[in-house]
């Protein structure tokens, strides 16, 4: 046998290391990076640093990738910066996906890493953030030998609803990438960035379709058009700046509640300012945005997709600065029907919600789920379905108000049917109601002049014959609005301080 070499001291080992570790941050090399800064953009490691509170993240698995194995040659932490920081002073996984190497695929010993990052999530109840920009599976994986690989998307599946997951597309990202966004809460995409099963060249290659990446995948399409991602952002600053804002509206976990803000515009006030906003007469369209803005705690309101599905409004805000979510009609647009994009929209808000044991206040001004030969061949009545499954199940505090106008199984998506666990339910004075509009009743029954005008005056005392019989609580004021739902909160507060935990689920959305 022959000698074995051993160390003669300790520097030798420690240089060795250094070595080592240095090779594993280099990332795809200075001409690469280079490259990337030339064109004003960050790269991965500068992300993560952006991301995390100053001097907090620590990284995991940087030598994973160190050695070159079978066809797959040595790749600096295997193209995956991983590990753990503080955000807002609470802890975080943290993923970003390097393009600089290998285009950011993902290799096996990548897998193990976002498995690891996901397990980690789930054991130490904290959120998972990952930052995308890859090619999705790594071509030589077919040609290693190797156990099988642990599944990400599997664990990121079974984490959904215990803590918050975040998915910020940075850049391209196919194939596996592509599929964490589709699995996480909240995606926000750059300005610049696709997201896709395949890219161009397969495309191409696949089916004949020429296609460029903003026309397959663009930030513009998924915002607007498909629903897959949520908020759009011109840059990665804004985009880390917007995931920073998110997460401070909610807990770190399904057990916990979400940290409350004790300063500013906390307390009691009247909004006189909604009787210019909001027109009395229903068939008026108005923002309802302008109302959230009066009625929320000032500048607190973070809008969740603001493009796609726009009869629906969904929002984060403060409510005494405490968090709470907002699903609201939006009359502007379509006078508030909600369509099937909205109703989408509005369910998988409201289950991140749920899951998040953020109380929910539905502001409901529509005249019902919408209508015609487009929207059922939508498939309408199964999305909104998909909603009112989603508001019946909410775990905590619905603090309902009808505003103007709700019809039909609009008004039961909107949380107004009586007694379904609503904390406080509530009505404007001269909010119609019914299961559709009297006019529109009266012309598809063909009633004389007088059965009209009964319709009529039936409908316009609507809020006070619902209130009759208990399934309002109160007509208000308009401009008590907001101490109502402050109340509202109040009387929930014991329950909102329990630790909820993660929901059973049993139900099937449709």
């Amino acid at each position: 046998m022959g000698d074995t070499v051993m160390p003669n001291d300790w520097d030798e080992v420690l240089d060795d290391r250094e070595n080592r570790h240095g090779d594993a941050v280099a990332m795809g090399g200075e001409e690469r990076l280079h490259a990337r800064r030339a064109d004003g953009r960050l790269d991965a490691r500068q992300r993560v640093e952006l991301l995390c509170d100053p001097g907090t993240f620590v990284e995991i698995g940087a030598l994973v990738g160190a050695l070159g194995r079978g066809a797959t040659p040595a790749a600096p932490a295997d193209g995956l910066v991983a590990g753990h920081g503080l955000l807002n002073g609470r802890p975080v996984m943290v993923g970003a996906e390097d393009f600089t190497v290998m285009g950011g695929s993902i290799g096996i010993g990548t897998m193990a890493k976002r498995h690891r990052l996901v397990q980690l999530a789930t054991q130490e109840r904290v959120p998972l953030i990952m930052l995308l920009e890859g090619a999705g599976a790594r071509a030589q994986n077919a040609y290693e030998r190797h156990p099988h690989a642990p599944n990400d998307l599997q664990a990121l599946a079974a984490l959904s609803g215990l803590v918050p997951t975040v998915a910020v597309v940075m850049g391209p990202s196919a194939g596996h990438g592509a599929l964490t966004a589709a699995l996480v809460d909240l995606v926000v995409m750059v300005d610049g960035s696709a997201l896709f099963a395949a890219g161009p060249p397969l495309v191409e290659a696949a089916t004949g379709e020429k296609v460029t990446a903003e026309e397959l995948g663009g930030a513009s399409l998924h915002t607007e058009v498909s629903g897959v991602a949520h908020n759009r952002v011109p840059d990665d600053p804004s985009a880390i700046e917007f995931v920073r804002s998110y997460l401070s509206y909610l807990p770190s976990n399904a057990w916990q509640a979400a940290p409350a803000v004790t300063s500013g515009d906390t307390g009691p006030r009247q909004v006189d300012a909604i009787l210019d906003v909001v027109p009395a007469d229903p068939r008026r369209p108005y923002d309802i945005r302008s109302v959230c803005d009066l009625v929320f705690d000032e500048g607190s309101v973070l809008e969740i997709s603001p493009i796609f599905g726009a009869s629906v409004v969904t929002a984060l805000a403060r409510l005494g600065g405490e968090s709470v979510a907002i699903v609201a009609n939006q009359p502007a647009v379509k006078a508030g029907a909600i369509d099937a994009n909205g109703a989408d929209k509005a369910a998988h808000f409201i289950d991140v919600a749920s899951a998040s044991n953020l109380p929910i206040i539905f502001l409901a001004d529509n005249p019902g789920v919408l209508a015609g030969t487009v929207a059922e061949r939508s498939g309408i009545l199964r999305h909104a379905a998909r909603m009112f499954v989603a508001q019946s199940g909410v775990r905590g505090p619905k603090l309902h108000v009808t505003l103007r106008k709700a019809y039909g199984f609009g008004s039961s998506l909107m949380a107004m049917n009586p007694f379904d666990g609503q904390t406080v339910t509530l009505a404007f004075p001269g909010a119609r109601l019914g299961a559709m509009p009297a006019e529109s009743g009266a012309d598809a029954a063909g009633v004389d002049a007088d059965v009209r005008e009964v319709m009529a005056q039936a409908e316009l005392g609507g809020a006070y014959s619902a209130a009759d019989n208990l399934s309002y609580d109160a007509v208000i004021d308009p401009r008590d609005l907001r101490n109502a739902l402050l109340s509202g909160l109040r009387l929930s507060i014991e329950r909102r301080r329990s630790a909820l935990g993660p929901a059973f689920r049993h139900s099937i959305r449709p």
